[in-house]
């Protein structure tokens, strides 16, 4: 290019004395947000004209200083955006020519879901949904003072891997609970501390059997077990349930060779009858006679309305058969996950291998705060509050079913949930259907049957609802049950 001479004998390029012609990369370039992160804004654009083949492979990006004066920000920020693309691998700089897309990079469709959009707000439970713990503000404030607490001054196991079995302390104060308040006989080096009821029982089944091994389980049954038994290839067994609970009588001439049992014996669900002592005598001796394994979950047994909790089966167990399994999600809210599970020794090393290999360990965030509330008697104050909330919450729901056509209710005086038993022609799967239209939550009793002609009914949740609420749901769905007469 010809260069001139000025007056002051100073090289000058003359095309600099001219607006500069460049492409334009405005109809590529989607105008920018006006607030938040402007690099990380144009890096998601041109990713996104990369990624849906607006700009091809190998096409030159153009020149950051000219971007950036476009774009109208600092080139500092168009230069840290393109190292980014540079980094993932969208765009590669070559050195005196400028920077390039990859030759090779995903091609996704055009219309990619914006990272904006809003997430949809989540459905609140409808009243008599099982599964809803019991709010109380005076229990979470206590909580929320001990977590800050820890927070304050965080202790050094925060900082560092933990035990897979959990912390020390919180073993310790769940066995001295248990000891109590259960007759649970166990000492903290017997307790695995675990995500929930759901993780023990698999953790159980990974260790103890293996695929094709049978097993008996309640008929009907909670099926989030019997999923994890099924889920590792265990060969299940229904085994009525009847007043007395599961009869092992039934389960040994339905499947003599069964490895273990599944039970939930102080509150049998969804049934809600309890374990005879003799029943549980004899589940006991045919779990020694056959070196086989009781997993006894005892999933709400703080909340008995009449007289004391019923002894825990593993308290009765003499030759270290019993697999004790507790969660607080019940007792406190289910989003601590934070369950328990008592092991005989020779369950114990293997049950925690796995749960080393599977989460490493449990929150000591939350473990803290937890052990604190648990020694400081908070547990036990809180129960005795939820205990009141639950018997009037129980008592509106029932009072709202009173009379409806074809329901037989069961009032329970131990649990979270009630049975009704249908003697109506209909299917129980379109009485969930009219129920959830007359807005009150209930599960269908036949979907929880095993190997036996399923039982119709209804099971529904008392626990998280207001009184108020769960006797409006009910008496709707009562008067909907009328006007189908």
């Amino acid at each position: 290019m010809p260069l001139v001479r000025n007056s002051s004998n100073r090289s000058t390029n003359i095309q600099t004395n001219r607006p500069a012609n460049l492409p334009d990369w405005s109809a590529l370039v989607p105008v920018l947000p006006g607030v938040g992160p402007r690099t990380r804004a144009l890096y998601e654009a041109v990713r996104r004209l990369i990624e849906t083949g607006a700009v091809p492979p190998g096409s030159k990006l153009p020149p950051t200083r000219d971007l950036a004066a476009r774009l109208r920000m600092s080139r500092v920020s168009v230069v840290a955006a393109f190292e980014r693309l540079i980094a993932d691998g969208f765009a590669v700089a070559r050195v005196g020519a400028g920077t390039y897309v990859s030759g090779a990079v995903p091609q996704l469709a055009a219309d990619v879901p914006s990272a904006e959009r809003p997430l949809p707000k989540p459905a609140m439970p409808l009243p008599g949904t099982l599964g809803v713990a019991t709010a109380d503000d005076r229990s979470l404030k206590i909580f929320r003072t001990l977590l800050s607490r820890h927070l304050a001054r965080p202790a050094p196991e925060h900082f560092h891997y933990g035990d897979p079995r959990g912390g020390a302390a919180l073993r310790q104060a769940i066995a001295a609970y248990l000891r109590s308040a259960r007759g649970v006989r166990c000492d903290a080096e017997q307790i695995v501390v675990t995500t929930g009821t759901q993780q023990g029982l698999d953790l159980f089944i990974r260790a103890m059997l293996k695929p094709g091994d049978g097993a008996w389980i309640e008929d009907p049954c909670y099926t989030s077990a019997r999923a994890a038994f099924e889920g590792n290839g265990i060969r299940l067994q229904g085994v009525p349930v009847d007043s007395e609970g599961l009869d092992p009588e039934q389960g040994e001439a339905l499947l003599p060779a069964a490895r273990a049992v599944y039970v939930t014996p102080s509150h049998q669900f969804p049934l809600g009858v309890a374990m005879t002592m003799r029943r549980r005598l004899a589940l006991l001796d045919w779990a020694q006679r056959n070196d086989a394994w009781i997993v006894e979950d005892d999933y709400d047994s703080e909340f008995r309305y009449a007289g004391p909790p019923l002894t825990a089966m593993q308290g009765l167990d003499a030759a270290g058969r019993v697999v004790y399994l507790g969660t607080f999600s019940k007792v406190l809210l289910p989003g601590l996950r934070i369950g328990y599970a008592v092991l005989p020794e020779v369950v114990r090393e293997k049950f925690v291998a796995l749960r080393n290999l599977s989460d490493r360990f449990p929150s000591t965030l939350v473990e803290a705060p937890l052990t604190d509330f648990i020694r400081e008697g908070h547990l036990a104050a809180h129960l005795r509050r939820a205990r009141g909330r639950l018997i009037a919450a129980r008592d509106a729901l029932v009072g709202g079913l009173d009379g409806a056509r074809g329901l037989s209710v069961t009032v329970p005086e131990q649990g979270l949930h009630l049975l009704a038993e249908s003697t109506l022609a209909t299917d129980d799967s379109n009485l969930v259907i009219l129920a959830r239209s007359a807005g009150l939550g209930v599960r269908a009793l036949s979907s929880m049957a095993v190997s036996q002609s399923p039982r119709r009914g209804l099971v529904i949740g008392f626990s998280g609802f207001p009184p108020d609420m769960l006797h409006g749901a009910a008496s709707a769905f009562r008067a909907a049950l009328e006007r189908q007469a």
